[in-house]
């Protein structure tokens, strides 16, 4: 289970993951040692799967985001296009969906012609893929990749 310490340092490091064990122990008021052991638990337990850092993209010229609905003709349960997909350098996320579509892809690319390119030479060349259904991003409200923080009555981790 998940405790209100927990809860905390799991906050703490969501806002900033760079902090120092010594200033997540001094705001939550632990012994320093107390919070790396907890730390460590929870990489165990897989609460926390890694570190990253955010990084612009438009700074790096990927000004396009765009979301790619993918039809496939995979039996069920199979993920093999998924994995494919994963795969390429420009894919940030790869979703299997219910519905008419079996993916939802969000991608980054310099342009509208990068982007096609990436449609047609990479995704449409994978073979189990039918038809693919894409939408731009006008503009980004809020992108983020923190979670809500359940209160305690509400955490089972196994």
């Amino acid at each position: 289970m998940i405790d209100e310490m927990d809860r905390r340092i799991l906050s703490l490091l969501q806002q900033d993951a760079r902090l120092p064990n010594a200033e997540i122990a001094r705001r939550v008021g632990m012994a320093p040692s107390a919070t790396l052991e907890r730390l460590r638990k929870l990489e165990e337990r897989g609460v926390i799967q890694g570190y990253e850092v955010r990084i612009d993209p438009r700074k790096l010229g990927l000004g396009l985001t765009a979301f790619v609905a993918v039809r496939t003709q995979e039996k069920q349960g199979e993920l093999d296009t998924g994995e494919r997909l994963r795969q390429h350098p420009n894919v940030l996320e790869v979703h299997h969906i219910a519905g008419d579509d079996c993916y939802l892809v969000k991608v980054r690319a310099t342009d509208t012609e990068e982007l096609g390119r990436m449609l047609r030479a990479d995704f449409s060349t994978i073979p189990s893929v039918r038809s693919t259904r894409t939408t731009i991003v006008l503009g980004t409200l809020k992108e983020s990749s923190r979670i809500p923080i359940p209160e305690e009555n509400q955490v089972a981790i196994a």
